[in-house]
């Protein structure tokens, strides 16, 4: 484990860096947001365009992985839920915590350090479990909390969520990407050195991002924020772990890398989506930060597992 811990270390050493930065106001709020908005607009969609532009969709679609990482996703987000009806909470704060619960940051953090730590292979599985989150758990988020709030679902709400994922840089690189590489079209040189140099800025810039946008965070409902991290960093890549042995049979490099999906801290989209809504953004956000911190030991841990 040791050795891996020296592997995932200049990743969190990055992150610690962000915190800092943020914390001292060296880098401001405003900053920090600008900085997020270029790499998921413009260093993180290079990275994926140019990832999925390199491989076939035969390579990267997996019915067996999805099912298997929907399935331990699914019995942690009931279990999540669950828990949240016993204390009483409404559908949408249910909702909001379930989703702390199963999402992770595979975009920011799991994307970057899965395809450095373990090479190309691990860019397909990561993708799959990078559209299975934006496909089908935001989807399902503004679905909850609008019955929530309205008692109702209504085909505004569709619509509300098909401009999200249209919308969405991930979703349109990834889409884009696999169209080239469907299309068997080379990818020009100066095009290729453009995508390379403008992706290259996604991993320091996603982790570092990651960390300014923790020194905003509170720990605030801390007794929460530790029952959702671990469900987020324990229960759930258990219950992938489980389903990828136990039920489904997947390619085991595969499985791995669904299952370090799992262990990713809570994703900080989470947050964007509970400001938007008004809906518990402060339990979310220390779900964030406590996650975030213990992950170093327990994303570690899990790295060096599947590996």
């Amino acid at each position: 484990m040791l050795a891996i811990l020296l592997k995932t270390l200049p990743f969190f050493a990055l992150i610690g860096l962000g915190y800092w930065a943020g914390r001292t106001r060296f880098f401001t709020q405003e900053a920090t947001a600008y900085l997020t908005k270029f790499v998921f607009y413009f260093a993180l969609s290079a990275m994926i365009f140019r990832f999925a532009a390199n491989l076939e969709l035969a390579e990267v679609w997996d019915g067996q992985l999805v099912l298997a990482y929907l399935l331990g996703t699914v019995c942690i987000y009931v279990i999540a839920s669950v828990v949240g009806y016993l204390r009483g909470l409404d559908v949408q704060t249910t909702a909001v915590e379930a989703q702390c619960a199963v999402i992770g940051n595979a975009g920011f953090l799991g994307l970057p350090m899965l395809v450095t730590l373990f090479g190309p292979a691990a860019i397909g599985p990561v993708m799959l479990v990078l559209a299975t989150d934006l496909i089908v758990f935001s989807s399902l988020i503004v679905i909850l909390i609008t019955i929530g709030r309205d008692g109702r679902m209504s085909l505004a709400i569709l619509k509300t969520i098909a401009t999200g994922l249209i919308s969405n840089p991930m979703i349109v690189a990834m889409s884009l990407g696999l169209a080239w590489s469907a299309a068997e079209l080379p990818i020009p040189a100066p095009m290729n050195e453009f995508l390379s140099l403008l992706g290259g800025a996604a991993t320091p810039g996603a982790l570092f991002a990651i960390g300014a946008s923790l020194a905003s965070k509170s720990a605030e409902r801390i007794e929460i924020a530790g029952w959702l991290s671990f469900c987020k960093l324990i229960l759930h890549p258990a219950a992938v772990a489980l389903s990828v042995i136990y039920v489904f049979e997947v390619d085991p490099f595969g499985g791995a890398m669904i299952i370090a999906c799992a262990a990713m801290p809570v994703a900080g989209n989470i947050y964007m989506l509970a400001q938007h809504y008004g809906v518990a953004p402060q339990r979310v956000s220390a779900a964030i930060l406590v996650s975030t911190a213990i992950s170093i030991l327990t994303l570690t841990a899990v790295i060096a597992w599947v590996s």
